[in-house]
């Protein structure tokens, strides 16, 4: 049976791990997809960290471009996360002179694929950051990004059958 899982929260609230073991939950050997793109070796040792943490039972498939083409019918995936995929479509839409993409657009392109996505019979658990529970930055391309990652959050979470907050290490159930 289809189900969409959204597990949000800020940074380093335990989002990943709480959406790893609800993973484990409904699969032995469930699907991780990894969305993250490699900056730096800071960013290598966070991926470094989440690979040791889930171990050899998982199937990872790495794709920083559009999820839509993975075949994941009848699984259980885990897709971690959200951000990196907002992220990565928000830097390849941008122009090559450096200018912002626009935000409707980028949403088309992520909500599309999202959609085809999810077509698919299979448990997905979608990982994401609350990104816009700050301060206003005085970065136009921070605020434009953020302005995406917030509309998009908030169109998986009307597609979610679970929303779950994650606060400090704590679940707390918002929908389903």
């Amino acid at each position: 049976m289809k189900r969409i899982i959204l597990v949000t929260g800020g940074q380093r609230s335990g989002k990943s791990a709480y959406a790893e073991q609800l993973a484990l939950q409904h699969d032995s050997s469930p699907f991780y997809i990894a969305t993250a793109r490699i900056w730096d070796e800071e960013m290598r040792a966070r991926v470094d960290k989440h690979q040791a943490r889930r171990g050899p039972c998982w199937t990872t498939i790495e794709c920083d471009g559009l999820l839509s083409g993975i075949d994941i019918s009848g699984k259980v995936v885990l897709i971690d996360c959200v951000t990196h995929w907002c992220t990565n479509r928000f830097l390849d839409m941008s122009g090559a002179d450096g200018s912002l993409p626009n935000v409707g657009n980028v949403f088309d392109v992520l909500k599309s694929d999202f959609d085809r996505f999810t077509a698919q019979e299979a448990t997905f658990i979608f990982v994401t950051n609350e990104i816009g529970c700050g301060g206003i930055s005085d970065n136009a391309m921070m605020r434009q990004f953020t302005d995406l990652q917030g509309i998009m959050n908030q169109y998986i979470a009307a597609k979610a059958d679970e929303v779950v907050l994650m606060v400090s290490g704590i679940a707390m159930k918002v929908k389903g």
